[in-house]
């Protein structure tokens, strides 16, 4: 029996359960995941985002980068973009067995995000049922949809965004816009779509953004029949009955992103897995560190509290005196001639005091302090940089023209591939970016997880069908 009589949606062709498997970068969502969730009748998301893959043996392979600049190493990153996620989506669909459908889901703002997509999709025609794409204003994705003949859901975080991109490319490809997902900025893990015009820190109930989204494809002629996806805190349906079978909504999907990181099947270490078990409400951050320069949301580790300590070590300066800036600032930056505050001088001598006694200048004409251990890791990375972004603020990297942002690096941020590479592949999860939702408290309280039970996908799937 499901939960109000859920009843299934035609998608690609096949009856499939309006439960969507939310797509996490990175190596998060893999065949394992995403083909299960297909086998139980849901659509599955493949993330092609920096996929692994295989040797002969089933190994992961380790994306080595031997490209002295970014440029050529920025090239094996599309490379190795393409041959992971074309692996991984094969393996998904044989797990599939025909049942369900399987997605694959792109970040725009990733490095090289057309290319990837148009590489995997050429050598995996006839798998692959839909592309959802977000983090960012992805205009070209009708158009690569159209070539390769599949679907596309756009992912979007308000009326107004949706509307932009539906006037200037999608109403020309109408016909295969399968659904859109609506992300909520304020309970979706990963990479939100908070505008300047919304606080991060006053969520908003999404039903009536959802129905201001309805409203705006009906005005644009969008049939009921194409459905939102309601993406972000979606844990018991049960809380969501008003929203199915609504005829101001029209039809409903959900996506779940954060229940499936806890199954048998989801590659993530189980380090990481038992801490989810432990999350109290609260303990998901919505940040602005990421390098994307997109808000944010993950768990809030020493790596995340790391970054928010880091930027509290800040002080604004210039490089004249003037105004309020009329003491020349003595530690952290050799014989550079800044000028600060009197009060910020004193403020970056204590913060020396404590070990932090390198100043690093931001893109905001502001110094921040940091250990030499710190310094060395930053700048480490910076010229590490193989462009997993099409514009990074830490590295300044950006993926075409003249190659940079023309911005100064950001130290204030990290580099985002490398901390997602290392805790998917097992690192210290207190030493990494943890993605999850911010409903993923839940874990703790959910009597589905008492006793340490981890469910398969297909376990997952049966019990939020009752409305659990």
């Amino acid at each position: 029996m499901t939960f109000k009589g859920l009843k299934p949606i035609l998608y690609g062709g096949r009856e499939v359960w309006p439960l969507v498997e939310g797509g996490k970068g990175v190596a998060v969502s893999n065949h394992a995941s995403s083909g299960a969730w297909a086998a139980a009748g849901g659509i599955g998301t493949v993330s092609a985002v920096n996929a692994d893959f295989y040797d002969d043996q089933g190994n992961i392979i380790e994306q080595v980068y031997r490209g002295l600049t970014r440029r050529e190493r920025h090239d094996e990153l599309i490379e190795f973009g393409i041959r992971g996620a074309v692996e991984q989506i094969r393996r998904a669909y044989d797990i599939a067995s025909g049942k369900g459908a399987i997605n694959i889901n792109v970040l725009w703002e990733m490095g090289g995000a057309q290319q990837v997509l148009e590489g995997v999709l050429e050598r995996t025609r006839g798998l692959v049922t839909g592309v959802t794409c977000g983090a960012g204003m992805p205009y070209k994705l009708a158009e690569i949809a159209a070539r390769f003949n599949v679907s596309y859901l756009p992912i979007i975080s308000s009326a107004r965004a949706f509307r932009a991109l539906w006037k200037r490319a999608y109403s020309k490809v109408s016909e295969l816009m399968a659904a859109v997902v609506y992300e909520d900025p304020w309970l979706a893990g990963g990479h939100n779509g908070l505008s300047n015009a919304e606080d991060p820190r006053k969520p908003e109930d999404p039903y009536p953004r959802v129905k201001a989204l309805r409203d705006t494809m009906r005005a644009e002629g969008i049939a009921d029949s194409v459905p939102i996806v309601m993406a972000g805190g979606v844990w018991y349906l049960r809380d969501w009955e008003h929203w199915i079978d609504n005829p101001e909504l029209g039809q409903i999907v959900f996506q779940y992103g954060t229940r499936p990181l806890l199954t048998q099947e989801s590659p993530i270490p189980q380090a990481w897995k038992d801490h989810l078990r432990t999350l109290e409400e609260g303990d998901v951050l919505l940040h602005r560190f990421s390098p994307t320069g997109f808000y944010s949301s993950a768990v809030r580790n020493p790596f995340l509290r790391n970054l928010e300590e880091r930027s509290a070590r800040q002080i604004p300066y210039s490089k004249v005196e003037a105004g309020e800036h009329t003491a020349r600032l003595d530690v952290g930056v050799g014989n550079k001639n800044f000028w600060v505050a009197p009060a910020d001088l004193e403020r970056a001598r204590d913060w020396v005091g404590q070990g932090y006694r390198e100043g690093l200048r931001t893109p905001d004409d502001t110094i921040v302090f940091v250990s030499e251990e710190e310094r060395g890791v930053i700048q480490k990375d910076q010229k590490d940089c193989m462009g997993c972004l099409s514009h990074c603020g830490f590295s300044s990297w950006k993926d075409h023209d003249d190659y940079t942002t023309g911005y100064l690096a950001d130290p204030r941020s990290f580099c985002i591939q490398k901390t997602l590479k290392a805790i998917i592949h097992g690192e210290d999860i207190d030493r990494n970016l943890m993605f999850a939702g911010h409903a993923a408290f839940n874990f703790k309280t959910d009597p589905f997880y008492s006793n340490g039970f981890t469910p398969t996908v297909k376990q997952l799937v049966d019990r939020i069908l009752t409305g659990d």
